[in-house]
């Protein structure tokens, strides 16, 4: 667990918020030039006009007694959930930003015409092993090994798949 919340105060209230930050016990340290390190049991207890305007971990500070609904990040909504096969919800319109264009229906190729997928390494395939009748069996890519160890490398570093 992260024991530090990271808080970049809103520029007007900075200064205010660093004379708090070095009057603490200990003294709350910056990570970056405008952010703050703030430990979990100090962040608690900080006067909340200076998290006004604030970014807290990446979001938006929003104070409990404005009274706006927050955005609810990470949520379960059962009624949004998409159902695979099914079409995608109903978003309203404006949702959407001004002059937006619907995207067009997405041309699917059948199944049947799809290509076949081929995998170039696979082990029956006569490329892969190059013997030759009589030969040792040392042979492989069309390069001869001196002995099963080199061959051996090769087929672990050339053909791992194999």
């Amino acid at each position: 667990m992260n024991q530090f919340i990271r808080v970049q105060p809103a520029p007007d209230k900075r200064r205010n918020f660093a004379r708090w930050a070095t009057a603490q016990d200990p003294k709350v340290r910056t990570v970056s030039s405008q952010h703050f390190a703030v430990p979990h049991f100090l962040f608690t207890d900080m006067p909340e006009p200076l998290l006004i305007g604030a970014t807290v971990d990446g979001h938006v500070y929003v104070s409990p007694d404005d009274g706006q609904p927050a955005e609810l990040l990470g949520v379960f909504l059962p009624e949004q959930e998409a159902v695979p096969g099914q079409p995608l919800p109903h978003v309203p319109e404006e949702a959407y930003p001004a002059g937006a264009k619907p995207l067009p229906e997405p041309d699917y190729a059948p199944i049947e015409d799809a290509p076949a997928e081929h995998d170039s390494s696979d082990s029956s395939d006569p490329a892969y092993d190059t013997r030759s009748e009589g030969d040792d069996g040392l042979t492989c890519c069309g390069r001869t090994f001196k002995n099963e160890r080199g061959l051996a490398t090769h087929r672990r570093q050339a053909h791992p798949e194999a």
